[in-house]
């Protein structure tokens, strides 16, 4: 099963910009599935996920702005939760459907959080991935260490070594689903060295934000009314299994589910993990 590789043209108060995104599956399938990654990569992060469920699913996965293959805003302030819904409702538009479901991993997840939670959201069936309503202050710290900071390298298997310590969290990985993930995450610049595929600047408004306390997004996430399927690695500093636990019972009393051996975030790299979101995506 192949992607195609599409843009759509969206807006910010400081102009114009193209976000990317890759397509799997039948145009003409009414069936939409939205994955949405995490705040420093890729939509091909799905690629795995995407191919398995194409033939149920026609699976569209953004670059979300300022990664990947899409543009980056002349504003860094403009970088945030506010800005990627306006262009996540854009790229619905674009697809010419009524409804949506969702798998957002950590921001991604916060993307269709905020979404899910509008009068007339087009989201009717989500999954949060190791992403709920409180964000910790542990957390927050550790990436704040490592976003906005954009390393080089002389070659590909010194980013390949980076990438392998800075994502360890993800779990146990086979050398070619590292691989992958770096393939996409990095690009080779002008004078040789590689780099990651993110504006340093996504840091900007995140980092200026951060005042050492957790995030709480309880209103929010108490607003969702559609189903709700929330994944967890087991060992995951971002969500916690409190927090975890009460998103079963609070709002839209979310279905469970946890990953062993794993912290923030699953990738749906392996075949149980993906079995897991196509159960719940595609029940009655």
């Amino acid at each position: 099963m192949q992607f195609k590789q599409h843009g759509v043209q969206c807006v910010s108060p400081s102009g114009l910009h193209r976000m990317a995104y890759t397509e799997w599956g039948a145009r003409d399938n009414p069936r939409v599935l939205i994955c949405v990654h995490g705040l420093t990569r890729n939509g091909r992060d799905f690629d795995a996920l995407a191919q398995a469920l194409a033939t149920e699913y026609r699976v569209v996965c953004p670059d979300v702005v300022g990664r990947g293959q899409s543009s980056r805003l002349r504003a860094p302030s403009a970088y945030g939760i506010a800005q990627y819904v306006a262009d996540m409702v854009t790229l619905i538009a674009r697809l010419d459907v009524g409804s949506v479901h969702w798998l957002g991993t950590s921001m991604g997840g916060l993307i269709g959080m905020a979404l899910a939670s509008q009068d007339g959201t087009p989201i009717h069936r989500l999954i949060l991935n190791d992403v709920g309503p409180v964000i910790t202050t542990e957390s927050l710290e550790r990436i704040a260490t490592y976003v906005g900071t954009d390393p080089t390298w002389a070659t590909f298997d010194e980013a390949l070594a980076y990438v392998k310590v800075i994502s360890a969290p993800f779990g146990q990985l086979d050398e070619v689903q590292w691989r992958h993930l770096t393939e996409y995450s990095i690009g080779q610049r002008s004078d040789g060295r590689w780099g990651f595929l993110y504006d340093p600047l996504i840091a900007a408004p995140f980092k200026a934000a951060f005042s050492g306390e957790p995030i709480d997004l309880w209103p929010v996430y108490e607003r969702i009314h559609c189903p709700t399927l929330v994944l967890r690695g087991a060992e995951s500093d971002l969500l916690t299994r409190e927090v975890w636990q009460q998103m079963g019972e609070r709002g839209p009393r979310a279905r469970l589910a946890e990953i062993p051996g794993v912290g923030h975030a699953p990738m749906f790299l392996s075949d149980d993990q993906i079995a897991i979101a196509r159960d719940f995506l595609l029940a009655p």
